[in-house]
């Protein structure tokens, strides 16, 4: 038997956990997708075959799956709890460039790609590190990013849009990103649009903050709401449901710790802080 719990739904990409009881020997019956997959085992492990080649699927080794082949699976030591990641041809195309068709379909699952499934998980809240951040559109979506990149190092020929180097546009690129998180562009709110936006991948996106700034995109959208936050509550906002609304939080708790991550301190101290209550 196999449940699916979607952990994140975007356009372009589906996240879900998968748990599979199954403990059949034999192979199942042909699937076939028409999308990308990349999926990760976090316990157990299970058989697949694509392309009459037979692969073990455990914690070590990922798999990249890819448009139109036909695969079968099995699973001879039991069930397995999975991620799987489901991106569209023309999200794939973005983080892969034209030519990105995997090498090979088994990707190795070295300590650092493991420790990003793993930030990843914790990113969604469903990992059990620590609750989710609750910025699936910024947060979850670098946390992905990271996750894919790891995944294309490994299986991709030449260069992608993960590999991309320093560029002189990168300030440019960061000055209107920043133009449109302080516009409340409609694109801002969430990275992918952000970035489609700007003409550019996600990757770059991602990765001109940190070279420009010192801090990533996300933390820096923090940053700006965060500061209204600041100016709501000087001037006597109370309700903090309908602040975090306004400001784009997922909720009065996403507002929350947010603002205690960047200041030590809950909004109702803040409040006092800002007006000598």
């Amino acid at each position: 038997m196999r449940t699916s719990v979607a952990l994140a739904v975007r356009p372009g990409l589906t996240v879900s956990a998968v748990t599979c009881r199954d403990d059949h020997t034999g192979w199942s019956g042909a699937e076939t997708h028409d999308d990308y997959r990349l999926v990760l085992v976090s316990r157990g492990r299970f058989r697949r075959m694509a392309d009459g080649l037979a692969e073990t699927v455990d914690p070590t080794i990922a798999y990249l799956g890819v448009p139109g082949e036909e695969e079968r699976f099995s699973h001879p030591a039991g069930g397995d709890v999975c991620t799987s990641v489901r991106i569209t041809p023309e999200l794939w195309r973005t983080l892969a460039g034209d030519g990105g068709r995997p090498a090979r379909p088994a990707v190795y699952t070295d300590a650092r790609l493991d420790l990003v499934h793993r930030r990843f998980l914790a990113a969604t809240g469903y990992g059990p590190a620590r609750p989710g951040s609750g910025d699936h559109d910024y947060a979850l979506a670098e946390e992905l990013l990271c996750l894919v990149a790891a995944a294309l190092d490994q299986v991709l020929p030449g260069r992608t849009p993960a590999d991309d180097r320093p560029s002189r546009n990168d300030r440019a690129l960061v000055v209107r990103a920043r133009e449109a998180i302080a516009d409340d562009h409609p694109a801002a709110g969430g990275l992918f649009p952000l970035a489609e936006l700007l003409g550019v991948s996600p990757y770059r996106l991602s990765r001109a903050f940190s070279r420009e700034l010192g801090v990533s995109l996300t933390r820096y959208r923090n940053r700006v709401r965060v500061g209204r936050v600041l100016d709501r509550l000087e001037a006597g906002e109370t309700r903090l449901g309908p602040l975090a609304a306004d400001l784009g939080f997922a909720d009065q708790a996403h507002l929350t710790r947010t603002v205690r991550d960047f200041l030590g301190h809950t909004p109702a101290v803040l409040r006092r802080l800002l007006t000598g209550g």
